[in-house]
């Protein structure tokens, strides 16, 4: 795959990821935390299964290591990252700008997991130096008041760092598994059974859909959700995850929160500040940094540089 569509691909990922945010916060006023994040998954891994039946010649899993690998993605990707998500952001001291920078983390927490799981995967200290500062662009672009940070919602917070770091672990057990499963089955059958561990959880919460709030702007929200951040990001995802490896495209976790305050700027009239701006620039530079033998090449390539 050439370079050009590879960033093309992680662009749009970030995109439909960083509009997410907008799309939580809306449904979070209609529906209860993990049976929203439930409701979502429901939907996305119907559509993907009835994809996977007509691009695949088999959409079932099979064998003992096939279903590992949808196991650790449902347990993982789907259900652990989101239902943590979820709870965590529906708590009033959780803003967004927070959930960014504590979600942020997702791309070091990936190296510490790399370091033992994918020894071929580490960073050279360029590299690493790249991913900090990255991270210190998320948290500019993010402006979180400092006081928010440490102040209340503790726990809320703690569920929003475990929720990054069960994606950073799942990431990083999807890629070392030797499966050969298509990509379409894996995301189809992880959405469905990740969906389901978390309607066992959302029953146990106590949540149920008598909680919902059936609006248009809910539905809104839940079919973006479902079918663009769900459906077509995880497409994305799974098959950069192949091509980049868990540290490369986990590196989303930095240019999402860019398309979450553009989408805000566009749909919720936030206004773009300095902050963002200066942000954007610090993620390009770490962004850089990690890639700089990638863009090195392709600059070249073009004759731009000897």
């Amino acid at each position: 795959m050439s370079r050009t569509r590879t960033l093309s691909l992680f662009l749009v990922l970030a995109a439909v990821w960083g509009s997410a945010f907008m799309a939580i916060n809306a449904g979070l006023a209609y529906f209860p935390p993990v049976l929203f994040a439930a409701l979502r998954y429901d939907i996305a891994g119907v559509v993907m299964l009835a994809y996977a039946a007509v691009v695949v010649d088999d959409p079932i899993p099979r064998g003992r290591e096939e279903w590992t690998v949808v196991a650790i993605g449902a347990t993982l990707l789907i259900a652990a990252y989101h239902a943590f998500l979820f709870i965590g952001e529906s708590d009033p001291a959780v803003t967004s700008a927070v959930a960014a920078v504590i979600v942020s983390l997702s791309p070091v927490l990936t190296t510490v997991f790399a370091r033992a799981f994918l020894p071929s995967e580490r960073l050279t200290l360029i590299g690493v130096l790249g991913l900090i500062v990255g991270l210190v662009g998320a948290v500019v672009l993010a402006a979180p008041d400092p006081a928010n940070l440490t102040g209340g919602g503790t726990v809320a917070k703690f569920l929003v760092l475990v929720a990054a770091a069960a994606f950073a672990l799942g990431s990083v057990l999807t890629r070392a598994s030797d499966a050969e499963i298509p990509i379409e089955t894996m995301e189809a059958w992880s959405m469905l059974l990740g969906a389901g561990l978390m309607h066992l959880l959302a029953v146990g919460l106590g949540e149920s859909l008598a909680d919902i709030a059936w609006t248009g702007e809910a539905v809104l929200s839940l079919a973006y959700l479902a079918i663009a951040a769900s459906g077509i990001g995880f497409l994305i995802y799974f098959y950069l995850l192949d091509q980049l490896g868990p540290i490369e495209i986990n590196l989303v976790s930095y240019v999402a929160p860019v398309f979450a305050a553009l989408s805000g700027w566009l749909f919720l009239n936030e206004g773009l500040t300095l902050n963002t701006v200066a942000g954007f620039v610090i993620i390009c530079v770490g962004f850089a940094l990690v890639k700089r033998a990638a863009i090195r090449t392709e600059l070249r390539r073009r004759g731009v540089v000897d």
